[in-house]
């Protein structure tokens, strides 16, 4: 009992300095700081919101008036003529795998049953498992194909560098693939319709100036548990609003890294893939509209995927989604300041509305309005939070505030420390 009397003036001594130090750093410092952040989020906020008014604006003429961009384009007389004088290209359909033990068989023959002639396609499976068992098994449903007739090449590396864009980049360099014309890709966990080329191809036949046609996703798990749902409904806001608004506009929108259909020859025009972000997809998506290459979302074309429906499968891809964007924007501003062969009003798209607004100040504004301001402000009641900043954070955010996560990966992804 003598040392717990001893002890408590000691404790005591020490949470008064604390609470004193706290009175004195808590107006000249903290206080102000939190006013200035509340003032940064509400900048921010009414950026993001300008940003949305302005993709609803957009939205509801294409929808109202039918000026899908899509829509213009003229195809069955195309596709009639591309039958009758049997002048199909030559398209390369590119899967890239690792370790896909449950879905290799669905995309493989998903992309061997296209309905395309034999003798104009090459199905690449690109392998990069480490898992001997699983390489047996993809390799002998390859191998299944070859037999009944489809032109199926099984490749491998003895290395995964550049993982996804690398493996890419060494199926482009295979000899057979010089004779090819277009590239469609598809992750391992995608299954195309059978009349997925024909009505992708045809835009850019039709239009040199195409380099890429992108189909929407279709989520096969979406009631499988609320985080799925979740995700399908801000997917479903990306493809429906975001894609739509920028292929109507300025035909330019981030390549989603599959479901798509290249030009080749706009493809390696923009250097090809390169493997210095996590967002390979992106950056060439990028690369290629500063060359004055151009897009087209077809919004009525979906290919079936499946969700992530565990935690650890999710945390993995908001890591690639979130921080990858933010280290590109860094990488490439320079680039897109000075780059000629594309309008003022194209750059300030991509740099303000596609990068800093949706990749950065989305992310930026919610993680630090819910996870510093608002929890700053209860141990500091000085701070006065507006119903309006509420508001505004509450319109901006509903799609997102699901994943906290990926705000922080954003902010990473920027200073390139992650």
């Amino acid at each position: 009992m003598r040392g717990v009397g001893v002890g408590e003036p000691v404790r005591d001594d020490a949470v008064e300095n604390l609470r004193l130090v706290w009175q004195l750093l808590k107006w000249p410092v903290v206080v102000p700081l939190l006013r200035g952040a509340v003032f940064l989020c509400a900048v921010m906020s009414v950026m993001l919101f300008i940003e949305r008014v302005y993709m609803a604006v957009v939205i509801l003429c294409v929808k109202v008036l039918g000026r899908k961009r899509y829509t213009k384009y003229k195809l069955e007389a195309l596709k009639d003529d591309i039958e009758l004088n049997n002048s199909h290209p030559m398209v390369l359909v590119q899967i890239p795998m690792y370790n896909e033990k449950e879905v290799y068989r669905l995309s493989i023959g998903a992309a061997c049953g296209l309905s395309w002639p034999s003798d104009k396609i090459i199905i690449q499976v690109l392998d990069d498992s480490t898992n001997p068992i699983t390489r047996d098994l993809v390799e002998l449903e390859c191998e299944r194909w070859v037999s009944k007739g489809v032109n199926v090449k099984y490749e491998t590396r003895n290395n995964r560098n550049g993982y996804k864009a690398g493996a890419l980049r060494d199926g482009l360099n295979k000899d057979y693939v010089k004779d090819c014309d277009f590239v469609a890709i598809f992750d391992a966990d995608f299954q195309p319709e059978a009349d997925y080329l024909w009505r992708t191809v045809p835009f850019l036949l039709q239009n040199p100036e195409l380099a890429l046609v992108q189909a929407r996703w279709k989520f096969v798990n979406a009631d499988e548990c609320l985080m799925t749902r979740l995700q399908e409904m801000s997917l479903d806001y990306h493809f429906n609003v975001e894609q739509e608004v920028g292929s109507s506009t300025y035909s330019f929108f981030g390549f989603n890294g599959t479901a798509g259909v290249w030009r080749i020859q706009a493809l390696f025009d923009a250097g090809g893939w390169k493997d210095r972000t996590t967002v390979e997809d992106m950056d060439l998506a990028v690369r290629a509209s500063l060359k004055g290459w151009k897009f087209v979302f077809v919004g009525d074309l979906s290919v079936r995927n499946e969700l992530p429906s565990t935690y650890k499968a999710y945390r993995y891809q908001q890591h690639r989604w979130s921080c990858g964007p933010a280290n590109l924007f860094r990488k490439m501003f320079k680039e897109i300041i000075f780059c000629e062969k594309v309008s003022v009003w194209k750059k300030f798209h991509v740099i303000y509305a596609f990068f800093f607004v949706r990749k950065i100040v989305a992310h930026w504004v919610t993680f630090f309005f819910y996870c510093i301001i608002i929890p700053a402000s209860v141990l500091v009641p000085e701070i006065h939070l507006h119903k309006i900043h509420c508001s505004l954070y509450s319109i901006n955010n509903y799609h997102s505030q699901c994943n906290q996560h990926s705000k922080v990966l954003a902010f990473a992804g920027f200073l390139d420390t992650f």
